[in-house]
């Protein structure tokens, strides 16, 4: 098949050794509630928060479009750092200067995400800061996608100072060595990459082609599987939709993606396991971006086992 901008559409988006392992501290707090023990007490806050998310933002746990567009948005907030050009990395600057970074080319139709978290923050009197509400939404999201693993989340980012730059989020057209140059001055190599392109498991292109908004990554985009990178090597026969869209490749990618990340993509094909893994360590250095992760406290029993899919 044909997919749309996968590469860097997929970017749209976005860590330990078990998929599901959260490290937490033998000691236990015990929360307000009655009902809730944490690793630190300044976690408790988190759980009326995350039911709250629940039932308010993600329709009941659902795995739906507010679920992957909150992981795409952990992503485009978080990217927006560089060490020469500026950018606060994961620190909510895309929902408090929204009117700056969702003017971005390359936040093409994050705008509803945005909107719909700033009238989450506000309805519910949310009072963490933007830069943990956006990864803990994100985290909360993808639990609800069946496969997925339970993502870390570390507590206590500081409020943004500033907008981010334009120009440090990855676009469709842009070529490969200017996509892992991008994330390589973020921190990331080619493997990690293609891990974080895995979360197009769970993802669709609302504005690489307008008369087919929302057409998925792959075949299965209720289920974080790894159906994604089998479907990407299958050799396509038609483009859906108009076609001929920028941003549009044909499937398999050929030239220097192929030859300089193969080996990744077809090492997560059909292995559940090692994508959940690699995609989770990914997403924990993805999430601390710009951040000191000294000065965070581990809040990953935000979500108790019950309610974590996928395993």
């Amino acid at each position: 098949m044909f997919f749309l901008g996968l590469l860097s559409t997929a970017l749209a988006l976005a860590t330990l050794p078990g998929a599901n392992a959260v490290p937490h501290n033998n000691k236990r707090f015990a929360c307000p509630d009655g009902v809730h023990t944490t690793s630190n007490e300044v976690c408790c806050q988190l759980f009326p928060l995350v039911d709250q998310l629940q039932s308010d933002l993600f329709d009941g746990r659902e795995c739906g479009e507010e679920a992957h567009e909150s992981l795409r948005l952990t992503f485009h907030d978080a990217i927006g750092f560089s060490p020469t050009k500026g950018g606060g990395g994961a620190d909510g600057s895309i929902i408090v200067f929204s009117d700056i970074e969702t003017a971005f080319h390359a936040n093409g139709g994050i705008d509803d995400i945005v909107d719909a978290q700033k009238s989450f923050m506000a309805s519910h009197n949310v009072t963490i800061n933007p830069g943990d509400f956006i990864q803990l939404a994100g985290a909360v999201g993808v639990s609800n996608c069946p496969g997925a693993p339970q993502l870390e989340f570390l507590f206590g980012r500081p409020p943004p100072v500033a907008a981010s730059p334009d120009l440090l989020i990855p676009e469709p057209f842009d070529t490969v060595d200017s996509i892992l140059a991008r994330f390589s001055e973020a921190g990331f190599n080619a493997s990690e990459v293609v891990a974080l392109l895995g979360s197009h498991t769970v993802a669709a292109a609302d504005t690489i082609d307008t008369t087919i908004p929302g057409t998925p990554f792959d075949s299965t985009p209720g289920l974080f599987d790894t159906q994604v990178f089998i479907e990407v090597q299958m050799r396509g026969i038609l483009f859906p939709g108009t076609g001929g869209n920028q941003g549009e490749v044909e499937s398999p990618v050929p030239g220097e993606i192929h030859s300089r990340t193969a080996c990744d993509w077809q090492s997560f094909a059909n292995n559940q396991a090692g994508f959940q893994n690699a995609f989770r360590a990914a997403m924990q250095k993805m999430a601390i971006i710009g951040r000191d992760k000294d000065a965070l406290v581990d809040c990953s029993d935000y979500s108790r086992p019950e309610t974590t899919s996928g395993q």
